[in-house]
């Protein structure tokens, strides 16, 4: 634009008292109430006019960038403590765009699936937490749900009177908001925040990025998939996608009238009935719930519902979709670290259990490249307990995946919150999710933060044996191991541990504490070799520290994992 008639037009409005917007457009991430991450310089980007120059004033500074020729651009704001609220006014040459109430402190993303998604108000203690929910320096910035195969530059637009995808200010009346993320902001993403603010003092940003049921390839770009070759079925299922997309739209209208066909004679013949029974066991779980009593078997039905057709692009669990929908339009956003509650969706089967050991640490890499931080912490939610009680002291495909976290920890700035100890046997979402936000909090406080305190149970170090026993080392002991009887009432020894000899085979053992170790052993195993500790779905055992924190699962042996699943009895 001729700098002359920029010059008249912009005197022009500011006579009038107008205010004209710019043309530069910021992702929506950037906006009012906003937290930006404090002891860094912050990135800010976006688009504008091929070669327009853009400005952006923010206490008492001026940054310029000019958009290159394909409209992007993007600059580093100065290094900033605590504190605010502060107003960022972003100018080019057809008007000014005005961001308030921003606040310089700490950024989080809480991301996974289902049980990070788990919202607040369907948390046991959500009500009172909810009435007390005050504080107006936690704010909150939900990422709605999409999915696409390419990265994307800006989050789906969920409408100018959404609560979704823009920086809002924590309250009861936000919290308590129908409509806003599911059931409200992130359960355990609230209760962490809320942590940090009272260990922390400064405002605490939470960026919402999950989404239910979803596996982790589908988190990871397809460029970080690409970096290891055990992952290229994931790269060319995404290729696939891609090269048949054309072909699966024109197709996928028919697939969904055929369904939505089916599902209707389905319920014509099976889902009537099945529906019925399910509000009789509901009744009945309810009941035996109030008597302390096991509740009978979920029924199933006689018939299985017709399955939705895939969508062209792959939907939510294909590799790389979720990333490129919902990860990419926040980076590279300053952010202090991440919290993550994913696994489930990779512990249906056995091989996709054994495989997480080497995709959860892929994605955790690939995060801190595209972030360009190469020391971001990284903190985690370790599986809780869930399915039936644990009959044999070695079975399920979850401890496979407990593993491959515990595992993960040897990752530089990483930490673990274990939650074997307070799951749910008969629902995949434990309501309790305020432990869970203070554990990973107590991570945060020592491996984000610096402080010398107890954050983690105990973990496995060593083993040596001792004749017809085995003596198990741990560290993270705290002020000591207890065998716990507060979660578990009526149990003074310790339990959970099972014991082998070079057959592969564990049967129980009695577990005596001694000092910083543990003695195992068992009548049946004269020559033991082997333990494991809560190596189930729902593993049973008791050993924690002194401080409360639970013991991660674990196992001393390195046999074949195809084949000592086979053995466990």
């Amino acid at each position: 634009m001729n700098i002359k008639i920029s010059f008249f037009i912009g005197l022009f409005f500011a006579v009038v008292g107008l205010h004209v917007r710019a043309s530069a457009h910021l992702p929506a991430i950037f906006g009012d109430n906003m937290i930006l991450q404090r002891n860094m310089n912050i990135p800010v980007w976006g688009r504008a006019l091929p070669g327009e120059h853009v400005i952006i004033n923010f206490r008492q500074h001026s940054y310029q960038a000019d958009a290159d020729t394909n409209g992007k651009w993007t600059l580093k704001l100065g290094s900033y403590q605590a504190g605010g609220p502060y107003e960022m006014h972003i100018r080019d040459q057809t008007g000014e765009t005005v961001f308030k109430n921003i606040w310089i402190g700490d950024v989080w993303v809480a991301s996974g699936q289902s049980n990070m998604e788990f919202g607040i108000q369907t948390e046991q203690n959500g009500q009172e937490t909810i009435a007390r929910a005050t504080d107006s320096l936690i704010h909150f910035f939900y990422v709605p749900m999409a999915y696409s195969l390419i990265p994307q530059d800006d989050i789906l637009n969920p409408g100018s009177e959404s609560l979704n995808g823009k920086w809002v200010v924590c309250s009861p009346k936000l919290l308590a908001s129908s409509g806003w993320a599911w059931h409200g902001f992130s359960a355990a993403g609230y209760y962490f925040a809320q942590q940090i603010r009272i260990k922390l003092h400064c405002p605490v940003g939470m960026i919402g990025v999950y989404k239910g049921g979803t596996p982790a390839q589908a988190w990871i770009s397809e460029n970080g998939l690409s970096r290891k070759p055990s992952f290229n079925r994931y790269v060319e299922a995404h290729q696939k996608l891609i090269d048949n997309l054309d072909q699966a739209k024109k197709t996928y209208p028919n697939q969904v009238a055929a369904y939505q066909l089916a599902v209707k004679q389905w319920n014509t013949d099976f889902g009537d009935n099945f529906n019925q029974q399910i509000k009789q066991w509901d009744s009945i779980a309810a009941q035996a719930k109030i008597l302390g009593k096991p509740a009978p078997a979920m029924p199933v039905p006689i018939h299985p519902r017709p399955i939705a057709p895939t969508p062209p692009e792959g939907g939510f669990g294909a590799p790389a979709n979720l990333y490129n929908a919902m990860v990419a339009p926040v980076v590279p956003y300053g952010i202090k670290g991440v919290i993550w509650y994913q696994g489930e969706g990779n512990g249906d089967r056995l091989s996709d259990a054994l495989e997480y050991k080497d995709l959860f640490p892929r994605l955790i890499e690939d995060w801190r490249d595209k972030w360009q931080q190469n020391k971001l912490p990284f903190l985690y939610v370790q599986l809780a307990n869930y399915r039936a009680p644990a009959k044999t002291p070695a079975e399920g495909n979850w401890p496979w995946v407990r593993e491959a976290q515990l595992k993960t920890l040897a990752l530089p700035l990483t930490g673990m919150a274990v939650t074997t100890d307070i799951g749910n046997a008969d629902n995949i979402h434990p309501l309790n999710k305020k432990d869970v936000g203070l554990r990973l909090a107590l991570t945060a406080r020592q491996v984000a933060y610096g402080e010398h305190i107890v954050a983690s149970g105990p973990i496995y170090e060593s083993m040596k044996a001792e004749g017809h026993t085995l003596r198990l080392i741990f560290k993270s002991t705290g002020g000591g191991l207890i065998a716990d009887s507060v979660r578990h009432p009526g149990q003074k020894v310790l339990t959970g541990f099972g014991i082998a000899g070079n057959n592969g085979k564990f049967i129980w053992a009695r577990a005596i504490i001694d000092g910083n170790s543990i003695v195992v052993s068992a009548d049946e195993v004269p020559n033991p070799v082997a333990v494991r500790y809560n190596w189930a779905d729902n593993p049973t055992g008791n050993l924690y520290n002194k401080e409360g924190l639970p013991a991660s699962p674990f196992r001393t042996d390195n046999w074949d994992e195809q084949s000592a699943h086979m053995k466990s009895p």
